[in-house]
């Protein structure tokens, strides 16, 4: 299996990357995660050439969700997200007042995310691994030997679980039992910072890897 070619965009006042998934064709592109101030990545889309035909969110929270009216509005393409973040999802402009910002609802979202059912773009199909414990409908999506794993995971952390929805107990196991049962080699992509590596994180992540478990009391 070919390798997709994953673009990475960072912008806003979190650091939040929005990604850009150029499909098989070449012609394609799914954006994930549009956040607060990532509306130059439609620029860059369209000099590549490339067909805006799915927005997708790995969660709800305020900075992953905030550009989705702008972008649907630039690309007419459907939003997918788990349902489980619904509630997130239909409170952006609640959320961003919290942080002293503003932002547009989002619209509503077309596709519905769920474990088990792959998510196909351009030909190209993703196992969705739901992966609550940052938010309830945190999503991963994996093909091959990459993953895009939206806040669940970080090079050398995890997400935050002290918002509203947010569980520790929960994220561990989402970690543990499903992103390290893959193998070393895959490829993360997170929502903020570098890539990293399901193996790297396994062996030296501090607040999950084998390393901490071995060193909890």
């Amino acid at each position: 299996m070919e390798p997709l070619q994953i673009l990475r965009f960072t912008y806003g006042p979190f650091a939040e990357n929005t990604y850009v998934v150029i499909g098989p064709s070449g012609r394609e592109a799914m954006v994930v995660d549009p956040g607060v101030g990532s509306e130059p990545v439609l620029d860059e889309v369209a000099s590549r050439g490339l067909t805006v035909t799915l927005l997708l969110n790995t969660h709800g929270h305020l900075d992953h969700v905030a550009g989705n009216a702008a972008f649907q509005r630039a690309t007419d393409a459907p939003l997918a997200i788990h349902p489980a973040d619904l509630p997130l999802l239909r409170h952006v402009r609640a959320q961003a007042q919290m942080f002293g910002l503003d932002a547009e609802d989002s619209p509503e979202p077309a596709l519905l995310l769920d474990e088990g059912k792959p998510l196909t773009f351009d030909g190209a199909a993703f196992d969705v691994l739901h992966t609550p414990g940052h938010t309830p409908g945190g999503v991963c999506l994996r093909r091959g030997d990459q993953m895009i794993v939206g806040d669940t995971l970080f090079r050398g952390s995890v997400g935050r679980t002290d918002l509203p929805g947010g569980d520790w107990d929960t994220l561990v196991r989402s970690i543990r039992d499903k992103l390290f049962a893959l193998p070393d080699e895959v490829r993360c992509y997170p929502g903020h910072e570098g890539e990293t590596t399901i193996g790297r994180e396994r062996r030296t992540n501090p607040f999950v890897g084998d390393t901490a478990l071995r060193a909890a009391p």
